[in-house]
């Protein structure tokens, strides 16, 4: 009976993995096309000295758009060292000590993350209008020492709403941690400092590693927060497709599509070997 159904379940297999991946494939196509319009396929393009490449040597060529990406990753690296860095050491808070608000605090994790980010991103709005507002009135702030939205802002609020998801999946990691091992470190004389190096963390480190690349990607796409917290000279690259999306688009979007879907499946690559040597190790 189980060989009987067998087919029917790899060809509906085979159409998830088609609706998933053919938009992507589609996209990374068009990345040649030879029409400007982007909307239909009329040959592989091939103009000048970059040839097959002609758009991707096109978006070199943009500064704004090199501006949004330079941005977008400063954002993101920037963000997920912090938030892997706050999440795991709350995970470990969480999962060993008790403490008064510990109840408060393990609610308030899924605070950001069951609210509509719009919500979120209207809130951070307001907190940053009513405190830079509030310091720039009292210390006498005027001109370029005025505080207001930028790169900053938009970096404490993609560490704000990525810290809950690191806390999360490292905080499930710690769940099956026996700690025995630990207690076996420091019967060794190897202090809490040592016993957390060379001990803890390689164990934790799959989680800590899945954290920092869930954080990483949600950094990496994030829009609506994004769109609430920027100001003059913190544009990333989802704002500025966006605006790109209003006018005419090129097959330029879509070489700038190919290229940041290389850089995920590179940084998927790494992380599933860091991985996979932390295990064996």
């Amino acid at each position: 009976m189980t060989k009987r159904r067998s087919p029917w379940l790899l060809a509906v297999t085979a159409l998830v993995y088609i609706f998933l991946y053919a938009p992507i494939i589609v996209l990374i196509v068009f990345a040649f096309n030879s029409s400007r319009t982007n909307v239909v396929f009329e040959g592989v393009v091939n103009q000048g000295d970059c040839g097959p490449f002609y758009w991707f040597c096109q978006l070199g060529r943009n500064r704004e758009l090199v501006a949004a990406a330079r941005n977008t990753l400063v954002v993101a690296a920037t963000s997920t060292v912090a938030s892997t860095v706050i999440g795991t050491m709350a995970a470990l808070a969480l999962q060993r000590y008790k403490f008064p608000g510990k109840a408060y605090s393990e609610i308030s994790l899924y605070i950001p993350i069951v609210i509509p980010e719009i919500v979120m991103g209207v809130g951070l709005l307001v907190l940053y209008s009513a405190l830079f507002g509030f310091i720039n009135t009292t210390f006498g702030l005027n001109g370029d020492n005025r505080l207001s939205l930028g790169l900053g802002t938009v970096i404490l609020s993609h560490i704000a709403f990525s810290v809950p998801f690191v806390a999360l999946v490292v905080r499930a990691r710690l769940q099956g941690f026996d700690k025995a091992v630990e207690e076996a470190a420091m019967d060794l004389y190897a202090n809490e400092w040592t016993t957390f190096w060379r001990v803890t963390l390689p164990i934790i480190f799959p989680g800590v590693m899945s954290g920092a690349l869930l954080a990483f990607t949600l950094s990496l796409d994030d829009f609506i927060t994004t769109f609430f917290t920027t100001g003059p000279g913190g544009t990333t690259l989802p704002i500025y497709v966006y605006g790109l999306l209003r006018r005419v688009t090129t097959p330029e979007l879509n070489a700038l599509a190919t290229i940041w879907i290389v850089i995920v499946f590179v940084v998927l690559m790494l992380s599933q070997l860091a991985g996979r040597r932390s295990e064996a190790h």
